[in-house]
């Protein structure tokens, strides 16, 4: 049996060792990301002089992996122990990263590079975050996902507020090459966190559930059987799909049109990031107060609409900047809020065997096209210009809410149980 901490009265996990630990090592390689976020898109802008279509391709081979091998990832994962496989994806992040610096002080650095890294790097996260959202439901009780999943993301915006002013500071002072290596010393960091956790993990039940093919099915049937599952994946699928266009093409068109520094660029992701810090810390106070679907459509449509203001920002400087931090502050309040509470509401209604599959299954789907979406968003910069792509990326992402809008999440005040799909 897993050791859960007792809850008495208004729950806190302030109190869980275990929890703790998770969310150090968390907060330590959230913050090296986010410098790799910023610095990896800068060393192919500004060393290697790639073209809209080659930041296209790099963003696409950044998220190939979760259409590639993320099912399979997935079966994986509900096969064995989660804690294992969350400690052998932040040791291999790490040495990855080491790579970049490693070939650009031997001038062997090329955008054919940075393809093979987005992608292997793309791969390790698969496994990291589908294990990782199938290990928290083992750590903390049910009742406590949507505390956990916002002190998580409160870790996750206090690192978009701090990392991006840093990583243009680094990229700056050292070059954007030599401040990837700064993330690799933060996944170390989160790898010993992961190995000072004492809760025991409780071993898979073994059962016959057929061949792989067979298991990926039934993760996919959870998710497209399921009608809060089937709307949450079409909300977020369509966000993500219009908001990789836009992101295909944002670095060059702040920094091109714009005339934004890799500094300023910074300062702007973090200034805009501090909606994030206040959408986790809101989150599960909002869920209470105003239901659990509501809130989902609420914050879905808030982040819609943040997207719109981003091809509003014009040079100069003075008149762009405000524009792309209140884009990204109102985006950042509505992303968080949105992700916190629809994901705590996938981990309590799906059986924890299945949980592998269920994440890797939703990850498929939403961030399958996210590959899709950088494709078109640099094939579409090349050809009709980035302002415009921003402007296709931002209406099209008005459709996302409407999933959530028009689906049962919508009545939804409480979290229900968990539904095994196995069972009649």
């Amino acid at each position: 049996m897993t050791t859960r901490p007792r809850r008495v009265g208004r729950p806190t996990l302030l109190h869980h060792p275990d929890f703790l630990r998770l969310w150090a090592g968390q907060s330590i390689s959230q913050f090296g990301s986010q410098i790799t976020l910023l610095a990896l898109p800068l060393t192919a802008v500004l060393y290697l002089h790639a073209t809209a279509a080659q930041m296209g391709i790099l963003g696409a081979m950044a998220m190939a992996p979760f259409l590639l091998v993320g099912l399979f990832l997935g079966v994986y994962v509900d096969r064995g122990r989660r804690r294992p496989l969350l400690v052998g994806a932040d040791a291999g992040r790490a040495l990855l990263l080491l790579v970049v610096p490693a070939l650009y002080a031997l001038h062997r650095l090329s955008i054919g590079v940075l393809y093979g890294e987005e992608f292997l790097l793309g791969s390790l996260t698969v496994l990291f975050d589908v294990a990782y959202q199938s290990y928290l439901p083992a750590l903390v009780s049910a009742d406590a996902l949507v505390e956990g999943n916002s002190k998580l993301e409160v870790s996750r915006a206090v690192a978009q507020i701090g990392g991006p002013g840093m990583a243009g500071l680094l990229v700056q002072w050292v070059t954007a090459p030599l401040a990837v290596a700064v993330n690799a010393v933060t996944y170390v960091g989160s790898v010993a966190s992961l190995l000072l956790i004492r809760t025991p993990e409780p071993a898979p039940a073994r059962r016959r559930e057929g061949g792989i093919g067979r298991q990926i099915k039934e993760g996919l049937d959870t998710v497209f059987k399921n009608a809060y599952l089937r709307s949450i994946a079409g909300c977020t699928a369509t966000a993500n799909l219009f908001n990789s266009m836009g992101q295909a093409v944002y670095v060059l068109y702040a920094v091109h049109r714009i005339g934004v520094t890799p500094g300023l660029l910074g300062v702007i992701y973090g200034l805009g990031s501090a909606g994030a810090l206040a959408g986790a810390v809101l989150a599960d106070r909002l869920a209470r107060r105003l239901g659990v679907g509501r809130l989902i459509v609420l914050a879905s449509l808030a982040s819609a609409a943040g997207e719109l203001l981003v091809p509003l920002a014009r040079p100069p400087i003075p008149v762009g900047l405000p524009i792309l931090v209140a884009a990204s502050l109102t985006i950042s309040v509505g992303g968080t809020v949105y992700n916190i509470t629809q994901v705590s509401l996938r981990q309590a209604i799906t059986p924890g065997r299945i949980l592998g599959r269920m994440n890797a299954s939703m990850r498929f789907v939403v961030w399958g096209v996210m590959p899709i979406g950088s494709l078109i968003g640099g094939a579409l910069g090349s050809h009709v210009g980035l302002r415009p792509t921003l402007v296709v990326a931002a209406v099209g992402g008005l459709g996302a809410p409407l999933w959530v809008r028009f689906s049962p999440i919508r009545a939804l005040v409480q979290q229900p149980g968990p539904v095994d799909p196995a069972c009649p």
